[in-house]
This record gives structure tokens, C-alpha cells and sequence, in this order.
């Protein structure tokens, strides 16, 4: 599915416009895959927009980060006011939301501890993820029997 183009993302901190949210080419992330992220959903009620488990999908975002020994620099509160602010400053109803960490400009290599950790919270709209087929006629799922290594 195509993303739909918003006004503002969360980088580092600050709400900026989404053609400004960039990051350098020797990112090392990009050439490593040090990230983590989550998916959340927003959905539109009668009372309003209303963000799916939002604290423990961003709890879930930590205990991935500190498996990858990277320290988010920003609290719980403030990523959790973040994923709100994306929604609402881009005037979303049903949407969904992407907090990502990873390992910025800095170093190269296998140990890249001291580079920084850089995190973006996007959000962009998005109707039924399964498309209406998946919400007619429902879904076949599996449960896999591999357990999370703690």
C-alpha cells in the first residue's frame, strides 16, 4: 500500500516537516540494520481517534531496543505524547503509527556503541490492513512455537 503523504514527523525530538525528516547516507543503520521499531494502529471511534495499546506496544519498542544495547534517548512519556502528536497535528482519523530507533551517523562496523541512537515517530493514513476481502470474509492466522528469547 502506497504511503500517504503527511505534514509532520517526529524526529530527534521535533515535530518537522516530512520533507525535512532525512538522515545521512552512511547512516548505520541503513548499512547495518542496527533498528528497531514497532507498528501501531489508530483507529477512528465516536469518541474519536483512538491509539491500540499504545503504552505496551512502546514498552515493546524498549525491550527490543535494550536487546540491541541501544539506549532510547527519550522517555516513555515523551514517545508516548510523540505518537500522539503525529496524529493529531497531521489530522489523521484511522492511521498507522511507526516509533523506529536506530543507530545514526557516527560509526561504521560491527560495535557501533557509540554512535547515536536516532528516533523517528511517523504516521500516515491507513484504512484495514488486511484489506475489505480480510474484514468480509475474516482471516486464517498461525501462532508460531518459537519463544522470544528473553
Amino acid at each position: 500500500m502506497p504511503i500517504q503523504e503527511v505534514s509532520k514527523i517526529w524526529f530527534n525530538g521535533k515535530l518537522v516537516n516530512w520533507h525535512d525528516a532525512k538522515v545521512h547516507v552512511l547512516t548505520h543503520g541503513l548499512h547495518y540494520g542496527t533498528g528497531v521499531f514497532e507498528g501501531i494502529r489508530a483507529y477512528e471511534t465516536k469518541r474519536g481517534t483512538a491509539v491500540f495499546r499504545l503504552t505496551d506496544h512502546l514498552k515493546r519498542f524498549y525491550r527490543s531496543a535494550k536487546i540491541y544495547f541501544m539506549e532510547i534517548p527519550y522517555s516513555l512519556d515523551e514517545l508516548r505524547e510523540a505518537c500522539k502528536a503525529v496524529v493529531r497535528e497531521n489530522g489523521l482519523k484511522s492511521a498507522y503509527i511507526r516509533p523506529i530507533a536506530f543507530r545514526g551517523y557516527g560509526e561504521m562496523g560491527l560495535y557501533p556503541l557509540n554512535s547515536p541512537v536516532d528516533v523517528v515517530v511517523a504516521a500516515w493514513s491507513w484504512g484495514t490492513y488486511l484489506g475489505d476481502e480480510g474484514i468480509r470474509n475474516g482471516i486464517r492466522v498461525k501462532t508460531s512455537s518459537f519463544r522470544r528469547i528473553d
